[in-house]
């Protein structure tokens, strides 16, 4: 059976029809210690009103603690918090008007669905009938409305870290903040709620920052997205930019798939394995080149750059992805069609498309 999670008409939703254009949020310079150890470097990030952006990186490179600070649940060392012009770096988490949603769901247990939603209302004063039509309200963002009367536990996972949202959304902040949401969950499901955190972003204009360790929610859901690495932003830009464009070893690395191959770079373009290739940015000497697997390309005699031996072969539905080692040991890999079944241990002879490539010196 299909179940319609559709949204509502606005007309019909009040927390819809009083959503605003979203508010600019910007870090200034922000250094964090935890005693002699310097976790975030000045970082500076300025999100426009209404903009998904996430925070990129692995784990310890300062993502989580960006979002901590901005949220005011850890204190900068220096540097400024600014939430619609205004420095709230002094003033108080529950003062900030903003949302968020931790990988946990830290519902009540004891309070229904529609309690547990409405609860932030009535921490403000809120009375019983307008918190419990709003709560609804945003039940309904998340289409969860008729599971109102439930109790946390008659709730899959997925469904209680909607009602994380929901409630999150009910005070109708000025930014939502989420932190690593979706990591709990199956991998389904994951895809489905990231979509749907993405749809309700957008009907509802919020500015909203993203904290997460996965490279394909990123790239799917952000407007923006800030690369971190050891407590800096490596590059900000769009999904798109990002892949096509990385600026450093690091996000080349972290954005998407990529072998890493030897060449000899003279400025505009690099040689490897023969081919010459362009490049994004100029450079000169021995580098690492960055090779994208949907860019490596089986060929035959006359087209070949060099033979390979295959490593193994991957079904990924639409497409295979092939690992094959080259004549001088390095390890690439391919993107093609499921209809070429290469077996293991098979010679092949592979090229690269001439599409621009990112480099890295080598040291």
């Amino acid at each position: 059976m299909t179940v319609d999670h559709s949204l509502p008409a606005t007309a019909d939703n009040l927390l819809l029809a009083d959503a605003g254009d979203g508010t600019r949020v910007e870090l200034q310079g922000v250094v964090k210690d935890y005693g002699s150890q310097r976790v975030l470097h000045g970082v500076d990030l300025d999100i426009a009103p209404g903009e998904f952006v996430s925070l990129l990186g692995p784990s310890g490179c300062g993502k989580t603690t960006a979002l901590r600070v901005l949220a005011g649940l850890e204190s900068a060392n220096a540097g400024a918090v600014m939430l619609g012009g205004q420095d709230v770096s002094r003033v108080p988490t529950n003062k900030r008007d903003i949302g968020m949603v931790f990988q946990s769901y830290s519902l009540f247990p004891h309070l229904r669905i529609a309690d547990n939603t409405a609860f932030g209302l009535r921490r403000r004063g809120v009375g019983r009938a307008e918190s419990t039509r709003r709560a609804l309200d945003a039940l309904a963002l998340v289409g969860l409305e008729a599971l109102s009367d439930r109790y946390p536990h008659e709730l899959s996972g997925g469904q209680q870290q909607r009602v994380a949202l929901a409630r999150a959304l009910v005070t109708e902040p000025k930014v939502l903040l989420l932190d690593e949401p979706l990591s709990a969950l199956d991998a389904k499901v994951r895809v489905q709620l990231r979509d749907e955190i993405r749809r309700i972003q957008l009907r509802l204009g919020i500015t909203t920052v993203f904290v997460t360790h996965d490279q394909e929610e990123a790239l799917a859901v952000s407007d923006r997205i800030a690369v971190m690495n050891a407590g800096r932003i490596e590059q900000i830009g769009s999904p798109e930019q990002l892949y096509t464009a990385p600026s450093t070893s690091t996000v080349a690395a972290f954005v998407g798939l990529s072998s890493v191959v030897t060449g000899v770079a003279d400025g505009d373009h690099v040689v490897v394995w023969g081919q010459r290739l362009p490049l994004q940015s100029p450079a000169d000497g021995p580098v690492d080149v960055f090779l994208r697997p949907e860019n490596v390309h089986f060929a035959s005699e006359a087209d070949a750059s060099t033979t390979a031996l295959v490593e193994e072969s991957t079904f990924l539905g639409s497409m295979r992805r092939t690992l094959v080692r080259t004549e001088s040991g390095e390890l690439v890999r391919l993107q093609h069609s499921p209809g070429i079944r290469p077996s293991f241990g098979e010679r092949v002879l592979i090229a690269v498309a001439p599409e621009p490539v990112a480099v890295h010196a080598r040291g």
